[in-house]
Parts: structure tokens; C-alpha cells; sequence
């Protein structure tokens, strides 16, 4: 479904916008909290520095409020109008949907701003 090359692939795995070969970050898993922000200073296969400049990942914090509304309103859609709960329990499930996926909405906000800067090359990725 996903093929390297392809920006979705680079934002949905993690993996360096350049060339879609190495993980950006220390620990796949972004469940393990301490370590959810440990990203390799630069792709081991083509070279690309992650952190562009100081404070890079700072712009990312906009991208998260967008994807954290994407979230909240899948959260709204499926409890209110797929299940028919309650305005309360509805409340209830967009909460409980954004504390649980907090740390994947943190990393898919960094992968999608360092994908607006840094595009994919084939020759880097061969």
C-alpha cells in the first residue's frame, strides 16, 4: 500500500524524509514517554540532519493542534453519531481519545513539519 518515495509513507513510519531508509527516531515505540522526543541527530544512510536549526520542531506544535482536532472530531463522530451516546459520554471519549493517543499525535506532527522541509531523493534512497 505504502511505497518509499511516497511523503505518506515517511510521516506514517517515522522514517527520514530524505531517503525512507533509517527510523528518525531512538525508539519506534512512542509509547515509551521518557524517550518519545530521542531523535538520531542525522539519518545514518544519506546523511540528513533532522534538527534543521535550533528549536526546529517547535513550528510542529501548530501541526499537533490540527492533527489533535482530526482526532477529536473522529472521537466526536464515531461516539455521538455511530454510537448515540450522550453529550457528557461523548465529551468523556474525545478526552479519553486524546490522552491515549497523545504520543502518536506527537510524532505525527514532527513527521509531517520535517516532511514540508526536507523532500524525498531517489538518488539518496539507492
Amino acid at each position: 500500500m505504502l511505497k518509499k518515495g511516497n511523503k505518506l509513507y515517511s510521516i506514517l513510519t517515522g522514517s527520514c524524509p530524505k531517503c525512507h531508509q533509517e527510523n528518525m527516531y531512538l525508539d519506534k515505540n512512542p509509547y515509551h514517554i521518557s524517550k518519545i522526543f530521542d531523535m538520531h541527530e542525522r539519518c545514518s544512510h544519506c546523511n540528513t540532519k533532522y534538527k534543521i536549526e535550533p528549536s526546529f520542531f517547535y513550528g510542529a506544535m501548530y501541526v499537533s493542534y490540527a492533527v489533535g482536532v482530526a482526532f477529536a472530531v473522529a472521537a466526536f463522530v464515531i461516539s455521538k453519531l455511530f454510537i448515540g451516546a450522550s453529550l457528557v459520554n461523548t465529551f468523556i471519549a474525545i478526552v479519553v481519545t486524546l490522552v491515549v493517543f497523545m504520543p502518536i499525535i506527537i510524532r505525527l506532527s514532527r513527521n509531517i513539519w520535517i516532511n514540508f522541509f526536507i523532500h524525498y531523493d531517489k538518488d539518496k534512497a539507492s
